[in-house]
């Protein structure tokens, strides 16, 4: 019996491990890591902004070229910067191209384009080209779609075509498949979201360990904190949970984790109300020392204006933190109120959008309901363990959306 070669995907992407990691760079290894190479084998077209990094080598199970301009050691502020900011608008050309000249040497079964993004064109344009070649869309944007559409707005048709021209899409949530329909997709469609390396963010510390992180960061013995782990940016809200801060006890605290645009503004609104002792911006935290930070917290809170699924609320019930976040976009997908959703098992709670007034009141909840707190994280813990570990994720997305497009 003569074995079947692997079936050939070619994903393009903006960024990747290890110049710039977020959900989506981390969804794509998660996922391609547990899909056996004797199954497909995956290839990455993506910006190279370290010019320390080669062009090309193997990461995982995916073999990564690198296109585009570098720098030694660019820092956040340079990508935003000229010439790596142009990198992202060069990207549907000079990914293509690249594309091109692989898929004569390869010849792919399918593409796979990370967001509808400038890796979106890219795939589009391959498409257009090679139109016999299937093509996956998958959809995990986390800025209000409004504002995605008016970004585009001198493109618009051709972005339209990022949807239409998909075999098949993909989408991280129930919000973004509206989303896709909404653009004038009509095809076949999964939703199978982001998950949560269940195990490392449930891990165990030593009590002298947890201490010592407390000690570094003046945790007094009746101090609460709140924490948020997500980029510094206004559609995250981080602004709100500091105005709510001047309504709740002094002993109330605010742990900021990851770095952002809108630092220096958080930092000078604290001081205005009067708060800056009580919130603490501890920049970029590495992954592996996320949940000792976690645990060592009250919780999680993040009232956001919009997001995509918000995968920092699912570590944070992993971790066994009570969640507080709004009801937008794809988070009302995994969190359930018990006032809103009185017939499901209760997850989180709900504030409004944009009000202080609701995020204190919420705070003050769960400071003064043990029973509330705990029937919370339980649930929780329990919603995370059973739906959202990346082995279920990468099995469903090798059944559900690879096996049917190659």
């Amino acid at each position: 019996m003569v074995k079947e070669s692997p079936k050939k995907i070619l994903i393009f992407s903006l960024a990747y491990y290890p110049d710039v990691v977020g959900g989506a760079e981390v969804a794509i290894k998660e996922i391609t890591d547990r899909i056996s190479p004797n199954d497909i084998s995956f290839d990455m077209v993506t910006l190279r902004f370290d010019s320390a990094l080669p062009k090309f080598e193997r990461i995982g199970n995916v073999n990564v070229y690198r296109i585009g301009f570098s720098c030694k050691n660019p820092t956040i502020g340079d990508l935003v910067k000229f010439p790596l900011s142009f990198n992202k608008h060069l990207f549907p050309f000079i990914g293509f191209l690249k594309a091109r000249a692989l898929h004569r040497k390869n010849h792919y079964d399918g593409t796979w384009a990370m967001m509808a993004n400038y890796a979106g064109f890219a795939t589009l344009f391959f498409k257009m080209r090679f139109p016999n070649v299937r093509y996956l869309l998958t959809l995990q944007e986390g800025d209000p779609i409004e504002y995605i559409k008016h970004r585009v707005r001198f493109v618009y048709p051709l972005f339209v075509r990022i949807f239409t021209r998909a075999d098949f899409v993909q989408t991280i949530s129930h919000y973004l498949a509206g989303f896709a329909r909404d653009m004038g997709y009509a095809g076949s469609l999964e939703v199978v979201p982001n998950a949560v390396a269940v195990a490392h963010f449930s891990q165990m510390y030593s009590t002298e360990e947890l201490f010592a992180l407390e000690q570094k960061l003046k945790k007094a013995a009746d101090d609460i904190f709140l924490i948020t782990t997500s980029r510094i940016v206004k559609k995250n809200a981080i602004d709100e949970v500091i105005r709510a801060l001047s309504l709740l006890p002094a002993r109330v605290k605010f742990l900021v984790l990851g770095i952002g645009p809108d630092e220096a503004a958080l930092r000078a609104l604290a001081r205005e109300s009067g708060v800056e002792d009580r919130v603490k911006f501890l920049g970029q935290i590495s992954h592996s020392e996320m949940p000792k930070y976690l645990k060592i917290s009250d919780i999680f809170i993040r009232p956001s204006r919009s997001e995509g699924l918000g995968i920092s609320f699912l570590e944070a019930m992993a971790v066994g933190l009570p969640v507080i976040a709004t009801p937008v976009g794809g988070i009302p997908d995994f969190l359930f109120d018990p006032e809103k959703n009185p017939d499901r098992d209760s997850t989180g709670l709900f504030c409004e959008v944009d009000s202080p007034e609701s995020i204190a009141n919420e705070v003050k909840r769960l400071i003064a309901d043990d029973t509330l707190r705990t029937r919370l994280v339980a649930n929780g813990k329990k919603l995370v363990t059973e739906k959202y570990d990346w082995n279920l994720i990468a099995r469903d997305m090798k059944e559900k959306v690879f096996d049917k497009i190659v």
